[in-house]
């Protein structure tokens, strides 16, 4: 019954919002605690660049960091898939090329890509399930590049990102723009008022990082109060 109820002022609010503009119910009621960064953009423009970079100043500054990233994988010249990569190193296969024997097993595609699900389950789950964990108490920010449609794919991931959404942990994350078939997971975050969302652009990507650590800095003050 509770989800239930939650999922309709979820859908309300973001009728709202799609009606009235994004910042309509932050005007009317009034300014809300700011818990996560998620960062929006077009394929390529840089948004996991400006993640790196601002995981780089975080840590240097003595915040806690831990997450993920995705990292296109070229050959010759020819981008051929992702892996999703750690900030400690780990590496595993997200995605290749359907037809090669990296993907020959695979039934979740999206475009030419076949996604290696138990690949990104082996690499990703364990770092929920670590920050969830009595000794993760030195992570004040985690990271997920991205919650997009290859992600997607994994209902365990869908329930631990919405867990961890409504966590104490500031998040930062990057999440893709509205195309084709609105992805639900993806709605919810774009719509929550305890987020910031930052549009990437190649026009203002070289001047956000600032702004982005702002509002983690102000995600931070809230999560320690």
């Amino acid at each position: 019954m509770t989800s239930s109820v939650t999922k309709q002022r979820r859908r309300l609010c973001a009728c709202v919002a799609y009606v009235y503009g994004s910042d309509f119910l932050e005007r009317v009621v009034g300014s809300s605690m700011l818990k996560h960064v998620f960062l929006t953009g077009p394929p390529g423009v840089g948004k996991t660049t400006l993640v790196q970079k601002a995981c780089e100043a975080l840590s240097s500054s003595g915040v806690g960091v831990e997450g993920f990233y995705t990292e296109e994988v070229r050959e010759g010249g020819r981008r051929v898939g992702f892996d999703v990569v750690t900030l400690a190193g780990e590496r595993g296969l997200l995605s290749r090329i359907r037809g090669g024997a990296a993907a020959s097993h695979s039934k979740h595609t999206v475009g030419p890509y076949a996604v290696d699900l138990p690949s990104f389950e082996r690499v990703a789950l364990p770092l929920f399930r670590n920050l969830r964990s009595a000794g993760s108490s030195s992570t004040k920010v985690f990271v997920i590049d991205e919650i997009g449609k290859m992600e997607l794919f994994s209902q365990s991931f869908v329930r631990a990102v919405s867990q961890t959404l409504d966590s104490p942990c500031v998040i930062l994350g990057t999440i893709p723009v509205p195309k084709g078939r609105p992805l639900g997971l993806v709605e919810e975050v774009r719509s929550r008022r305890d987020v910031k969302v930052f549009h990437v652009s190649k026009e203002n990507r070289d001047a956000l990082l600032p702004d982005i650590l702002a509002a983690l800095q102000e995600c931070l003050q809230h999560s320690a109060a």
